[in-house]
């Protein structure tokens, strides 16, 4: 799953490349996709390449290599114009709002009186970012005794930074919404507006840094302005097949 923007870098590469058959610099890219910075491309490109849409060649300058595209747009996507704005349906997988899950229901389900169902709000990234999907596509039975008081959403993890924390790639992990944390807390953790990620929260100074739990990973810092908490980590589901 990409965020319009990771999508619109991919896009934009892979139609370049087609034209002239060289990768356009991290000013191009910075200046199409209207970045204030190049750091947001670095970004991008990181996480396209973590889901194995591009591939970073080494030992060559501006080497990349698209690998994938998304399904909408099988092998020939559009070619984009520079400052494109490419054809997206959008939903709510671009910007994503702070959750508003419905609340755990306050009677136990009448077949099972030690649970109580639990919206399932869409996925979530440990490792690099990626949008958080606000549909409740579904309700899972959750034991009482893990939630406690408040509402809560579940989350289906997308990837292995959290992996020394005991959450793997494919499990379901169970949020208290609220918008505070303490540190050491693992938290759901908004980053600018746009991209959702699972990571232990701390701070450093003034600054908010997002933790992963797997040494692959670097802690990532930022500004408090540019971070949201959408809720507390509480319990975890997972299903061995």
């Amino acid at each position: 799953m990409l965020t319009r923007k990771q999508q619109e870098l991919l896009l934009f590469i892979h139609a370049r490349m087609k034209e002239s058959g060289v990768p356009p610099s991290f000013d191009e890219m910075k200046d199409a996709l209207d970045l204030a910075s190049k750091s947001g491309i670095h970004r991008l490109i990181t996480a396209l390449e973590e889901r194995g849409f591009i591939r970073r060649l080494p030992n060559r300058a501006r080497a990349l290599e698209v690998i994938k595209l998304p399904e909408p747009f099988g092998a020939t996507p559009a070619t984009p114009k520079r400052g494109f704005s490419p054809s997206v349906i959008e939903g709510s997988l671009g910007k994503v709002q702070p959750p508003s899950p419905a609340p755990v229901q306050s009677k136990p389900a009448e077949e099972d009186s030690q649970s109580a169902s639990v919206p399932v709000m869409g996925r979530i990234a440990a490792g690099v970012p990626i949008s958080a999907i606000q549909n409740n596509t579904h309700a899972i039975s959750v034991p009482l005794e893990m939630l406690g008081p408040g509402e809560h959403y579940a989350l289906e993890v997308k990837g292995d930074s959290m992996i020394e924390a005991g959450i793997l790639d494919g499990d379901t992990v169970i949020i208290r919404n609220g918008a505070t944390a303490s540190p050491g807390d693992i938290v759901v953790a908004l980053v600018d507006d746009e991209e959702a990620t699972l990571k232990r929260f701390r701070r450093k100074g003034a600054s908010i840094a997002l933790e992963a739990a797997n040494p692959a990973y670097e802690t990532r810092i930022f500004p408090p302005d540019r971070v949201k908490v959408q809720g507390k980590l509480v319990g975890l589901i997972r299903r061995y097949h």
